[in-house]
C-alpha cells in the first residue's frame, strides 16, 4: 500500500471496531461493508451441522439511541479511512433501515447517497400475520461524488424486443422518438450494446441449510452477495474493509476476487472460524443464478392450466407429483398426478403411489388425460382417484354425440 497502514491488511482482528478502526490511517480503505446488528433485541444463536459448536452474538440494546450512536461512531471513523474515491455498504433491515439513513445523510451527506439496495430472496414461509419478510436494504453512499463505480450487465429480459433495441433512434418532427432511417429508408443499426446495467433490486438466493459454505453463524450472508458489491465498488489490489465481520464472508469474497481485505469482530469465536473459512475458501454455487429460474419450470402451459383450473399449487422436478391441491383435504395435503403424452394409466399411478410413498397422504389425485382404460394390474395396491381432465370428457361425448348421429341419421324433409 502507498501510504503507511498502522494495522497489517489480509489479516482477522480482535477487538472492539470502533477502537480498531482508529488504529487505521486515514485515507487508505478502497471500500467498507459492514453487516451490523439489526437491533432485533435478542440474542442470536444457531450451531454448525454437526452441533460441535455453537456461535453467538448479542443484538440488545438499551435504548434506540444507544444503537445508533454505535452506527454513527462506526461510520464516523469508516469515513475518515476511506479514500476520495472509497464507498460504504451498510446492510440492514426494516428494523432499523430508516434511522440508519438519517445517521448516513448527516454523516456521508445526502449528495453522496448512491443507492439503496433492496437484496430480494425466497425463504421459508412462516406463521406470521402478515406480509412474509423476504428482503434486506443496503444503503450504498460514496464519500465523494468521484467515487469509483465498475458498471455490471445483465441479461435482457425475455419480453424485450432485442431487434429494437439494437436500433438507432433519434427524435422526431414532434419531438417524438423515432427509430433511425438511412437516404434509403432503412433502419440504422446501433452500437454493441452489452445489456441491461444492473438495478438496484437484486435477486440472489439466500443460503439454504444444506450449502457447503454454511458455517452455523447467524446471520451469515451468502459470498455471491458480497461478490456483487466488492465487484462494482472496487479493483483488484484494493483493499475491502469489514468492521463486523462476524464469519468473515466479506473478507472471503474479496481474497477470491483478488482484493485486500481487513475484518474485525469482537467476538474471538468469529474471529478463529473467519479465519479457518479464510484457509478453506468453501464457496457455494447458485444453480438459479447459473442456470436462471426458467431452467427450474418443466411444466407445458397445458400442465398448468390444468392445475390452474383445479385450484393447485404446480410441483416441478418430480416426475410422479404435477401438483398439490391449495386446499387440504381431512387436514391433509392432496397430490395431483396429471398423466402425460406417452404414459399409460397405470404407469401414471405407479408413479404417484412411488411419489407419495411413506407421506400418508389420505387422498391423491391422478388427472386421465388419454382415453385408455387400465389393462394390466402393477403390483402395488392403490387408492388413486382418477378424474378424466375436461378435454377427454369433451372429446368422449362429442365422439358420442357423433355416433348417435350415424346410427339415427338425421333426414332432411322435402
Amino acid at each position: 500500500m502507498k501510504e503507511l497502514l498502522t494495522m497489517e491488511i489480509n489479516k482477522i482482528i480482535h477487538g472492539d471496531c470502533v477502537e480498531k478502526l482508529k488504529e487505521i490511517e486515514s485515507n487508505t480503505i478502497d471500500m467498507i461493508y459492514f453487516d451490523p446488528p439489526f437491533f432485533t433485541q435478542r440474542k442470536h444463536s444457531l450451531s454448525n451441522k454437526d452441533n460441535s459448536k455453537t456461535y453467538e452474538f448479542d443484538d440488545k440494546y438499551n435504548s434506540l439511541d444507544d444503537y445508533l450512536y454505535l452506527i454513527k461512531s462506526v461510520l464516523e471513523q469508516s469515513k475518515r479511512v476511506l479514500r476520495n474515491t472509497g464507498s460504504v455498504f451498510l446492510h440492514c433491515d426494516k428494523t432499523a433501515s430508516h434511522y440508519i439513513r438519517v445517521v448516513l445523510d448527516k454523516i456521508y451527506g445526502k449528495e453522496n447517497f448512491q443507492s439503496e439496495i433492496i437484496w430480494s430472496y425466497k425463504r421459508w414461509s412462516n406463521a406470521k400475520k402478515g406480509l412474509l419478510n423476504s428482503h434486506q436494504v443496503i444503503l450504498f453512499y460514496s464519500k465523494t461524488l468521484d467515487f469509483k463505480f465498475n458498471t455490471i450487465y445483465t441479461d435482457y429480459s425475455a419480453t424485450t424486443n432485442l431487434d429494437q433495441i439494437l436500433q438507432e433512434r433519434e427524435r422526431g418532427a414532434n419531438g417524438k422518438s423515432v427509430y433511425k432511417r438511412d437516404e434509403n429508408g432503412d433502419a440504422v443499426l446501433g452500437r454493441e450494446k452489452k445489456g441491461v446495467p444492473l438495478s438496484d433490486v437484486w435477486e440472489i438466493p439466500y443460503l439454504n441449510p444444506k450449502a457447503k459454505e454454511r458455517v452455523g453463524y447467524p446471520t451469515q450472508k451468502p459470498v455471491l452477495l458480497l461478490n456483487q458489491i466488492i465487484s462494482i465498488a472496487t479493483d483488484e489490489g484494493d483493499l475491502v474493509l469489514d468492521p463486523f465481520c462476524g464469519s468473515g464472508t466479506t473478507c472471503i469474497s474479496a481474497k477470491s476476487l483478488k482484493r485486500n481485505y481487513i475484518g474485525i469482530d469482537v467476538s474471538i469465536d468469529a474471529v478463529e472460524l473467519a479465519k479457518s473459512r479464510l484457509e478453506e475458501m468453501i464457496i457455494s454455487e447458485s444453480n438459479l443464478l447459473i442456470k436462471g429460474t426458467n431452467e427450474y419450470l418443466e411444466k407445458t402451459a397445458k400442465e398448468l392450466a390444468i392445475l390452474q383450473n383445479i385450484n393447485a399449487f404446480p410441483v416441478q422436478r418430480n416426475s410422479g407429483i404435477d401438483g398439490f391441491l391449495k386446499d387440504h383435504i381431512d387436514g391433509m395435503p392432496v397430490p395431483i398426478k396429471i398423466q402425460s403424452e406417452y404414459e399409460s394409466v397405470e404407469d401414471a399411478i405407479e408413479k404417484l403411489e412411488r411419489a407419495s410413498y411413506g407421506k400418508n397422504y389420505k387422498t391423491k389425485i391422478l388427472i386421465q388425460t388419454k382415453d385408455t382404460g387400465i389393462s394390466r394390474l402393477f403390483g402395488m395396491e392403490t387408492d388413486v382417484i382418477i378424474i378424466k381432465s375436461l378435454e377427454l370428457q369433451t372429446k368422449e361425448i362429442t365422439s358420442k354425440i357423433s355416433e348417435s348421429q350415424l346410427r339415427y341419421p338425421i333426414v332432411s324433409e322435402p
